[in-house]
């Protein structure tokens, strides 16, 4: 299965490059804005965000703050020329973005990034289905239990009432067991 990543850069040299780079892997979505990535983002299941952090309009950190409802299980990587150390580290901080790089990259170190972001994206999509699965199983399980309730409260019911009586019994045995105890213990003083 090929994976759909989507590049964001206002510099048309950047996208094509990125592109090249990825596009015998993936299957390479471009855009040059965050408005049209968004819009691309709402028609296509995208594993992988590639942005620059300085575009007009909307910042890379803005962007992926926009995507998070659209596609919550996507990973995203930021890439920067200039340092915004206070953005990047609340970015991350966030869990917005996956890892930060710098231009220039160097396309072997983006290449093994963009390799082990989609292996994280499986985890986060495989715990998600986990989690879906648990969920259900629960409401399942609380579905049985409660009609094993049901079906078994009336029975419940006469065996509770058994036990009780059996357990009277038994008080009653040890009482009289006691009783005859002490009362042979008195005859012989």
């Amino acid at each position: 299965m090929k994976y759909k990543i989507m590049i964001v850069d206002d510099e048309l040299v950047n996208l094509r490059t990125l592109e090249r780079l990825f596009r015998s892997d993936y299957q390479v979505l471009l855009s040059q804005s965050g408005a049209e990535a968004l819009t691309l983002l709402e028609q296509h299941d995208v594993a992988l965000l590639i942005s620059d952090q300085r575009m007009p309009e909307m910042t890379g950190i803005e962007l992926m703050k926009n995507t998070v409802a659209l596609r919550p299980h996507m990973v995203k990587i930021l890439l920067t020329g200039y340092t915004d150390v206070s953005a990047l580290i609340e970015a991350i901080n966030c869990g917005l973005v996956y890892r930060y790089l710098t231009k220039p990259w160097n396309n072997d170190d983006l290449r093994l990034t963009v390799s082990r972001a989609l292996e994280h994206y499986e985890l986060i999509k495989s715990k998600h289905i986990l989690d879906m699965t648990n969920q259900r199983l629960r409401v399942r399980w609380a579905k049985l239990a409660n009609w094993l309730l049901k079906a078994w409260k009336k029975p419940l019911r006469s065996e509770v009432k058994n036990l009780r009586r059996c357990a009277r019994r038994q008080r009653s045995r040890k009482l009289m067991h006691y009783l005859v105890e002490i009362s042979c213990d008195k005859k012989i003083r």
